[in-house]
C-alpha cells in the first residue's frame, strides 16, 4: 500500500470521528513535511471556522492549568475543545517532553477534548513549525473551541498572533520587575492579559506594572482587560472565560473575527510560496555558485545579486 492510498484510508476514518486516525494524520503533517500537502488538501473540506485561543508568556507561569480549566469550562458550555500543548523538544528523540500532557491528566479522559504535545524542534517563535495544520486537523475533526498553548521563551513567542483568534498573555506576580521590559514585544500583542498565580505575594504590584505598560499600546476599539486568576485554585476562571466569550463577540461584530481569519490564510501561502521559491533556487549549481561567490572579495549584497543574475 502507497502512503498516499494509506493517508486516504486515514481520512476516511479521520471523517468519522476516529481519533486514532488523527492522531495519526498530525503524526504525519508533524514528522514528514513532503506529505504535508497531501493531508492539508484532504482536510481542507471538512473545516469548519473553530475558534482558536492562543496563550502565551514567560515559563513558570501555569499555562498548562490554565489550559485545562479553560477546557473544562468550554465542555460544560457544550463545546468540543481541541488542545495543542507545544512543548520543548526532547535533545535525545526530536519529540516534545510531553510535559504538557502531564500536567492536563485531569481532563485527558473527556472524549469531547483532544490533546496532543507537539515539539518546538528549534522554532524561535514558541510555536512548532506544524502548528497551523495540526490545529486545522482538529478543526476539520469537529473541535469548536482550540486552545493554543506556546512554549514559553519569553519575547520571542510573537508567532502565536498569527495562529490564534485571540491571544491571551499569562504572567504571574514575579514577572512584575521585567513586565517593563516586554512594552516591544509581548505587550504588545494580548488581546487579554492574565495574571495568574494572583494568589502570590506581589500581585497586587504586577497589577500596576502590566497597566502602566498596556498605556504604550497604541489605542484601539477593543481595550484589553487584565484579570487576576489562580489556576490551580480554579479562581477567576469563570471571569476569564466570560472576558474571552466577550472577545469573541468583538471580533464577530466588527468584522474581526473573518479578517483574522483572512491573515492567518494570507501568511500560512505566503510562508509555502517562500519555501517553495527557496526550495527550488538552492539546486546544486547554484550552492556551487554560492561556495564560489563567498570566497570572492565583494560586497554581500552585490555578491547576491550576482547570485541570483546569473
Amino acid at each position: 500500500m502507497t502512503i498516499n492510498n494509506r493517508i486516504d484510508e486515514l481520512i476516511i476514518d479521520y471523517s468519522k470521528g476516529s481519533r486514532r486516525a488523527l492522531s495519526r494524520l498530525i503524526s504525519i503533517v508533524e514528522n514528514d513535511s513532503s506529505l504535508r500537502p497531501a493531508v492539508t488538501e484532504k482536510v481542507h473540506p471538512f473545516l469548519q471556522g473553530a475558534y482558536r485561543i492562543g496563550l502565551t508568556g514567560p515559563p513558570g507561569g501555569g499555562k498548562s492549568t490554565l489550559v485545562s480549566v479553560l477546557a473544562k469550562l468550554f465542555r460544560q458550555a457544550g463545546k468540543k475543545v481541541g488542545v495543542a500543548a507545544v512543548d520543548p523538544t526532547s535533545p535525545f528523540t526530536g519529540g516534545a517532553l510531553l510535559g504538557d500532557r502531564v500536567r492536563m491528566n485531569a481532563i485527558s479522559l473527556d472524549p469531547g477534548i483532544y490533546i496532543r504535545s507537539l515539539a518546538t524542534r528549534g522554532a524561535l517563535g514558541g510555536l512548532a513549525a506544524a502548528i497551523e495544520d495540526v490545529v486545522d486537523l482538529m478543526d476539520g475533526f469537529g473541535c469548536q473551541v482550540i486552545l493554543i498553548e506556546t512554549v514559553g521563551v519569553g519575547q520571542a513567542e510573537l508567532d502565536i498572533v498569527s495562529s490564534a483568534d485571540t491571544t491571551i498573555v499569562v504572567l504571574v506576580p514575579e514577572s512584575g520587575d521585567s513586565i517593563q521590559a516586554m512594552k516591544a514585544g509581548m505587550m504588545e500583542i494580548g488581546d487579554i492579559f492574565v495574571l495568574n498565580k494572583s494568589d502570590r505575594q506581589g500581585a497586587d504590584h504586577a497589577l500596576l506594572e502590566i497597566r502602566s505598560a498596556l498605556k504604550y499600546r497604541k489605542p484601539d476599539i477593543w481595550t484589553p482587560p487584565i484579570l487576576k486568576t489562580a489556576a490551580s485554585l480554579s479562581e477567576g476562571i469563570e471571569d476569564l472565560h466570560e472576558v474571552i466569550e466577550k472577545h469573541l463577540c468583538h471580533l464577530k461584530e466588527n468584522g474581526l473575527l473573518i479578517k483574522r481569519q483572512y491573515q492567518r490564510r494570507k501568511m500560512k501561502i505566503r510562508r509555502i510560496v517562500q519555501a517553495k521559491l527557496e526550495q527550488d533556487f538552492w539546486d546544486e549549481e547554484r550552492k556551487a555558485r554560492l561556495d564560489r561567490i563567498a570566497g570572492e572579495d565583494i560586497p554581500v549584497f552585490s555578491a547576491s545579486e550576482k547570485l541570483i543574475s546569473e
